[in-house]
């Protein structure tokens, strides 16, 4: 289910229809290496990023639907080594990022 507006061959969450979600985790900070490794290896983790800020680690996760999402957040995710917790925002639209055809900003 990913909703958007665009109906182009260069977008690319409606050609895929997928599910989307940013999954922000809550680490154990002597485990953070081995969960980031092991996300690493997740086929639906899309994107994986280390962070400042409240959160350890924010990664962008894809799953052909809500099912297949609650399987891979409780059953994975949630039974890492080392994650605490996690807080989930389910993607609606992306009306500008390389996923909708835009293109990166260029560094000055």
């Amino acid at each position: 289910m990913i909703l958007s507006c665009k109906f182009g061959a260069k977008d690319r969450w409606l050609t895929l229809a997928r599910l989307l979600a940013f999954v922000n985790i809550f680490v154990d900070s002597p485990t953070l290496a081995d969960v980031v490794q092991t996300l690493s290896q997740l086929p639906n983790v899309e994107e994986l990023y280390e962070v400042t800020g409240e959160f350890d680690i924010v990664t962008l996760v894809s799953a052909a639907d809500i099912e297949e999402f609650r399987e891979l957040l409780k059953n994975k995710i949630l039974k890492i080594k080392g994650v605490k917790s996690t807080v989930t925002s389910i993607v609606l639209s992306a009306p500008k990022g390389p996923r909708n055809g835009a293109k990166p900003a260029k560094s000055p």
